[in-house]
């Protein structure tokens, strides 16, 4: 009984620690679907550790972790001269991971420009879902996204010893390990792509690299003897799986109008239990499963079965707490906002606004938002209605530009005017001079909006 135990507890353990961040985020901003993007809002270094996180994550997979010794034996870190020279070897080993991975951040950052209006067509929502799925699938072992044989086995072998070899191994890690690496990597370039933001998005992939790299760096400088590898594993992929799966069914959730089904799952407390219960089943069969996979377990024989039977309750419960946890955070907004100082008193018409603030010499603030846009509701239940902003932009002129239908010729002019081009949200305050002062291109606290309009005169 006791390895069973040990199975659920460590399952729980590992998908509390995927999750939190997601949880988090769902509590307070009632979005999860951006949870990277918000994650730079909060900071860069959260953002980053997040995805050194996720390298870390991912190294110990099957696919990674069982190669990490030969590796290291490979370029030659394990029969060093010196202490030193191991270091430097397992550093360009580590350097030609980040090498690979963050020219990846670079194009997802650029292809991803105009993402989020593309998030409005159900079409393109649908697609990513079926791409979460899909990627869930294989780390499920549905199939796998492996190079062919023969060209995996030259590629293990490339480069040899020393410096020269062990930057050369660096850069091919990521396609050796592709099985296990492939989901976890798109999965993150998908967060990316939202950012449109290239350093943030090289930065992140170099952060991931650097946690892919952790343990051969360890092993290599240090002669650190790893755990055996083990049935352990097959949980980390399992936990990887139900992560990509919930993010899957969270993307069409959030691209849904908040009422019916979606509404209700907000609001019941009774409905969370019974999805925290499902929950609880799916961590079970997967405990099973992991125990199963022990070398001589008694239990191998339900591996395969336990598995199968692990997922859709796992998903499926992990999806209605999220949801209502998601509900929890967007409730917990409104009553913020309910007893704040009025709202700031939009216009919509641009050409009148604009007239209105010159002619009564008043600064002009313009915010692009969309229905599809979570980050521009995220200002409109959390930023706008407080106090401190409703004060400072009492003294502007606010013009709001409704850009959900990027066919509208007026919507093109005015972002075109505006600069607003490449995603949403933009906000931008002009002086009452009529010169640009403050532009902002993402969410942004109440705090620090209201401590920049207060600079704009």
């Amino acid at each position: 009984m006791k390895r069973p135990v040990l199975g659920v507890a460590l399952v729980t353990l590992m998908l509390a620690v995927a999750l939190w961040p997601a949880v988090g985020l769902a509590a307070t901003t009632g979005s999860d679907t951006g949870a990277f993007q918000q994650a730079l809002e909060r900071g860069v270094v959260i953002a980053l550790a997040a995805s050194y996180a996720f390298g870390v994550a991912t190294s110990l997979t099957p696919c990674v972790y069982p190669m990490i010794a030969i590796t290291v034996s490979v370029f030659g870190a394990k029969e060093a001269q010196t202490r030193l020279q191991g270091m430097l070897l397992s550093l360009t080993f580590v350097l030609g991971v980040v090498c690979l991975f963050t020219p990846m951040g670079v194009a997802s950052a650029l292809t991803g420009r105009g993402f989020g209006s593309a998030l409005g067509n159900p079409f393109v929502v649908a697609f990513i879902a079926i791409a979460f799925l899909t990627l869930a699938a294989s780390l499920f072992g549905a199939f796998e996204l492996a190079l062919p044989a023969s060209l995996n086995n030259r590629l293990a072998a490339a480069g040899g010893s020393g410096y020269r070899g062990a930057f050369v191994l660096g850069l091919l890690c990521g396609l050796v390990a592709a099985p296990c690496v492939g989901p976890f990597l798109f999965g993150l370039l998908g967060w990316i792509a939202t950012t449109r933001n290239v350093g943030l998005g090289s930065a992140a992939m170099a952060s991931y690299g650097l946690g892919l790299g952790t343990l051969f760096f360890l092993v290599g400088a240090f002669a650190v003897n790893l755990p055996k590898a083990g049935a352990w594993m097959m949980g980390i992929k399992w936990l990887g799986g139900v992560a990509l799966a919930y993010m899957a069914l969270a993307y069409v959730r959030d691209g849904m109008p908040r009422g019916g089904v979606i509404r209700f799952l907000q609001a019941s407390p009774i409905v969370a239990l019974g999805g925290a219960a499902v929950l609880a089943v799916g961590v079970v069969l997967a405990s099973v499963h992991v125990a199963a996979e022990r070398r001589r377990s008694p239990i191998a024989h339900f591996s395969k079965t336990a598995k199968l039977a692990s997922i859709a309750p796992a998903v499926a419960g992990l999806f209605v707490v999220l949801t209502w946890w998601q509900g929890q955070g967007q409730a917990l907004a409104a009553d913020r906002g309910a007893g704040a100082t009025p709202v700031l008193a939009w216009e919509s018409n641009e050409s009148s606004a604009v007239a209105r603030a010159s002619t009564e010499h008043k600064p002009l603030l313009v915010d692009f938002g969309a229905s599809w846009c979570g980050a521009c509701k995220e200002l409109e239940e959390k930023t706008f209605p407080d106090p401190r902003v409703v004060v400072e932009g009492g003294r502007f002129v606010a013009l709001h530009v409704d850009a959900t239908d990027d066919d509208d010729p007026e919507v093109t002019r005015l972002r075109r005017k505006y600069g607003a081009l490449e995603g949403l949200p933009v906000l931008v305050a002009f002086g009452s001079d009529g010169k640009e002062a403050v532009r902002f291109t993402e969410f942004v606290p109440a705090e620090r909006l209201a401590h920049a309009l207060a600079t704009v005169r």
